[in-house]
């Protein structure tokens, strides 16, 4: 008899300076990785997410941060799909120069790659994104007129009948800042994250179907200094191809009654593993899926973040590792069923529960 397939959950934060997949994909090499050893990758658009360059996994599921909350604690399913119509959201604040950019990269990936993107709509009033970075040194971010993106999105879905949103927004253009200095050096904290993420989630909690962001901005200036961690944002007008990509085949999301009479709906009972940056373990997932005493956690020490939620200042019981590659070797033993302590020198005694009524 074959043993139940392995699903993993990867998680990296958004906006928290994460050292591996802070910056423009960098956790992507990750993702592929434990792919290999795993039968099925849930994980989020900031770890697949590399501006124009992405890579199809077939065994990953593309799941947006909110959504994976309420799978995680066992709210929402995910319904594994062959390809989504995709709409498109477009802020009409960008200048029309730029627009036709985005609208251009989105026709080359229907005629490239095959995607069903179907049809595109302006926002009525300018979303008025704004940034922000918080006390612990998160980024994060408001919309001014969130109403309009909500208007946009319902029209995309009652008319078109789109599965999945792609929303490009216009974002401040912060040249010169300090943060994003320290972002294109491949230090610090995206100044982009936290407000992409603020608008994913809007449409996603409403409409309860997928939905990824791109950001507008204006070209920035070469700088011979650039991070690799940070150079996939560097080589085109948009980051929309990999939003894209990811939304094509993004699992849609069933309910508890749904999930009743769907044999292919991947609920939170199907997690064995997750696998987690160890300072930032406070995230509504991590902590729904830390309870289930089937679920072995995996704490990175080596991706440093700016947060200080570890497992021991949570309560939560995980296995500690140095780094990704360590943290695939457990994944490779709990797949083959070792347990990981017995491949280290030290093997501890076994424990012997106390009963005042019995002796052994």
């Amino acid at each position: 008899m074959n043993p139940p397939p392995l699903t993993v959950v990867l998680i990296v934060p958004t906006g928290v300076g994460a050292s591996i997949g802070g910056f423009a994909g960098d956790a992507l090499p990750v993702a592929r990785a434990i792919a290999q050893v795993s039968d099925t990758l849930i994980t989020h658009p900031n770890v697949l997410n590399g501006a124009q360059l992405y890579w199809p996994i077939p065994n990953a599921l593309y799941v947006e941060g909110y959504a994976l909350d309420k799978f995680a604690a066992g709210c929402w399913g995910l319904q594994p799909v062959h390809q989504n119509r995709i709409g498109l959201i477009v802020d009409c604040a960008i200048e029309p120069e730029l627009q036709l950019r985005h609208l251009q990269a989105v026709d080359a990936a229907r005629a490239t790659l095959g995607l069903n993107i179907t049809d595109c709509i302006l926002t009525d009033r300018p979303l008025q994104v704004e940034l922000r970075i918080s006390e612990s040194g998160a980024s994060w971010g408001t919309i001014g007129n969130p109403d309009s993106l909500l208007r946009a999105a319902d029209k995309l879905i009652a008319q078109a009948k789109v599965q999945a949103i792609a929303v490009v927004a216009r974002f401040p253009d912060d040249e010169g800042s300090v943060a994003l200095e320290n972002y294109r050096r491949g230090k610090g904290v995206d100044p982009l994250a936290g407000a992409e993420a603020v608008i994913s989630h809007l449409i996603v909690r409403t409409f309860k179907i997928p939905c990824a962001h791109a950001p507008a901005l204006s070209p920035l200036p070469l700088d011979p200094h650039l991070s690799p961690r940070s150079a996939a944002e560097e080589i085109g007008y948009t980051f929309l191809p990999c939003v894209l990509a990811g939304l094509s085949k993004a699992p849609q999301f069933t309910t508890q009654k749904a999930q009743e009479h769907s044999q292919l709906s991947i609920t939170a009972d199907r997690v064995d593993a997750v696998v987690i940056p160890a300072t930032a373990c406070g995230g509504s997932a991590i902590l729904s899926l830390s309870g289930r005493s089937t679920v072995q956690i995996i704490a990175v020490g080596d991706n440093k973040t700016q947060m200080q939620a570890s497992p021991e200042k949570l309560g939560i019981k995980a296995l500690q590792v140095n780094s990704y590659l360590e943290a695939i070797g457990v994944l490779v033993a709990l797949r083959a069923g070792i347990s990981p302590a017995s491949l280290g020198a030290d093997i501890s005694s076994l424990r012997c529960l106390s009963d005042s009524t019995q002796q052994i």
